[in-house]
């Protein structure tokens, strides 16, 4: 065989009919760029060769398939394809180095460190009032606390991204956790007089969660596929809701015990130094894709930052689905800052409690209560969202984007109904909440698996950071200041009360409805062009399709037994 390419241009056709056609091609060796691509390819060309630096290697573990290991799937979860079948607990032991039990182990262990992650940003949330006592702060500084937490871990995210796709991902999250720790800890000692030494420390604090929220969830892509993959990110998943609920209970409780709310800030360090403990001991590194591989297909070897950034900007479903999930930020950023204490004025207005005046302890058993209801209605959203989605994809492959639309489609009358009728019953706003979190909830797995699917592996790190920045860029960075921004700018123009702070608030958290509303459209957006993008990148994962740099807008597919060049438009339609 020669390795000359014939040019020329095919009759437009569907991805799948496209994956059919290549999956008949003869297996001797499947030509990408003219290059016959071998299984026994020359030593060095592995992600994990000796000859690379120590932190990009895998922990034990090879970075291609073992030989004699039949053919590996997609992530899609597709059953309507005709791709490769999933691998059985003893191939995936084979192609990770993992037994099952230890796969499931470092799931735990990651489970375990997002509930403490999500545990600490919400602490913060349940003292909030405390706080605004103690600093002699309005509502705008302290939404700023949020926002300035958010900006530093949405710009930083890209940063772990970039690394946590080329280095050994778990040296990443123990340094960054250790880091985390520390700073937490220190900002318990800040005085008064210091209100911008604890915004610095807050936004310090987004350094340890960027560089654990970007990598933990391609680990767990490594370990798993297909329906295994959707479970055990699921019961990641549940950690976000559950750690914020926790938060809010540990910060109001820890306070309540103590006498001091700096106490409430002093507890998630030491479980962060067990966390650390945990990375190190029990997590290895698994080799990035192989899971998803054909046993004779190439390796997957990382591409220059740029050319993942244009990928990834090619790549409607994970643009769209990251608007979506946008809008989520947005409304759960601003609940999770701003709930507990809108509770609380409402009670006060209600007559139902008395007001927090200056000097006193802002006493409440609504951080406590909404905590509960975040725990609850997370593992409800969570698990309800994963099992109709597992359950609809066996007739619908767009059931992903669909089960987002109608959470949040759904959750937004409901929120708007909590907080419109927050004046007349407080029993009635609790209610329309847990409704309104529950459908809420039902986005975090999926989102996360739609990522994982329509991306391929060498760039997941980095897919995860955009999406990150993306999500808080718009969404919850800026929603806290922005809810306390307007609560403010309305009260300006009405007498000063308590039922005036009450009514600000309640006016300024209205727009998490719509807001809602506009991601719902953006899922919708998602289901139209869901199915390409994800079959596009089981071809890739694979070694049967081939992107081609910027200056040829063209991929290679291989067709009995000759490499043909056919332009992108004739097959990604």
């Amino acid at each position: 065989m020669t390795g000359s390419q014939t040019s020329w241009r095919r009759p437009r056709c569907s991805v799948g009919a496209e994956l059919q056609r290549v999956q008949r091609a003869p297996s001797r060796g499947r030509i990408v760029g003219g290059t016959r691509a071998r299984a026994d390819a020359a030593p060095g060309t592995m992600s994990g060769s000796e000859s690379e630096p120590f932190l990009s290697q895998a922990d034990d573990t090879n970075d291609r398939p073992v030989p004699g290991t039949s053919a590996l799937p997609s992530s899609m979860g597709n059953p309507k394809s005709e791709g490769p079948e999933v691998p059985d607990r003893e191939e995936l032991q084979r192609i990770t180095g993992l037994s099952a039990s230890h796969s499931a182990l470092i799931v735990a262990v990651l489970c375990y460190i997002n509930l403490l992650n999500y545990m600490d940003r919400f602490t913060v949330a349940g003292v909030l009032p405390d706080i605004e006592q103690f600093f002699s702060i309005g509502d705008s500084s302290s939404g700023l606390i949020q926002t300035v937490f958010i900006s530093s871990y949405m710009v930083l995210a890209p940063v772990f991204g970039y690394l946590g796709d080329r280095y050994n991902r778990k040296y990443l999250m123990c340094g960054g956790i250790a880091f985390w720790s520390l700073v937490t800890l220190g900002s318990s000692f800040i005085p008064k007089e210091r209100f911008w030494l604890l915004l610095l420390t807050r936004g310090l604090v987004g350094v340890g969660e960027a560089s654990y929220s970007t990598i933990a969830p391609t680990l767990i892509a490594d370990l798993f596929v297909a329906d295994q993959r959707s479970q055990m990110l699921s019961v990641f998943y549940f950690a976000i809701p559950v750690g914020s609920g926790l938060g809010y209970i540990a910060g109001s409780k820890v306070k309540d015990v103590a006498g001091d709310w700096h106490w409430a800030l002093r507890v998630t360090p030491g479980l962060g130094v067990v966390a650390v403990l945990l990375l190190f001991l029990v997590v290895r590194e698994p080799p990035r894709g192989a899971v998803e591989r054909h046993s004779d297909s190439p390796p997957l070897n990382p591409t220059s930052w740029s050319a993942d950034l244009r990928a990834l900007a090619r790549n409607p479903s994970f643009i769209l689905s990251s608007l979506g999930f946008t809008a989520v930020a947005f409304v759960t950023g601003s609940l999770a800052l701003w709930a507990p204490a809108f509770l609380l004025r409402s009670r006060v207005v209600l007559g139902e409690t008395p007001p927090c005046l200056p000097g006193d302890s802002c006493s409440s058993s609504d951080s406590l209560i909404f905590g509960l209801i975040t725990c609850l209605t997370g593992v409800l959203g969570v698990g309800l969202g994963v099992e109709i989605s597992r359950r609809l994809r066996h007739s619908n492959p767009r059931a992903d984007p669909l089960v987002c639309a109608a959470g949040l489609l759904g959750s937004a009358p409901f929120l708007f109904l909590s907080v419109a009728c927050a004046r007349g019953s407080i029993v009635a706003t609790y209610i329309f909440i847990f409704i309104g979190e529950t459908l809420l909830s039902m986005n975090w797995a999926i989102v996360a698996d739609i990522l994982l699917y329509v991306v391929i592996p060498t760039r997941r790190s980095t897919a995860e950071a955009f999406q990150i920045v993306l999500s808080h860029l718009l969404g919850d960075a800026g929603s806290p200041y922005l809810i306390g921004l307007i609560s403010d700018r309305l009260r300006r123009n009405w007498p000063p009360s308590f039922l005036s702070e009450f009514r600000a608030l309640q006016f300024s958290l209205m727009l998490c409805a719509f807001v809602g509303a506009l991601g719902g459209a953006a899922f919708l957006g998602t289901a139209i062009v869901i199915e390409g993008d994800r079959q596009r990148a089981q071809l890739h994962v694979q070694g049967l399709l081939h992107e081609a740099g910027p200056e040829d807008d063209r991929i290679v597919v291989p067709r009995r037994g000759r490499s043909t060049r056919v332009p992108v438009s004739s097959v990604l339609i």
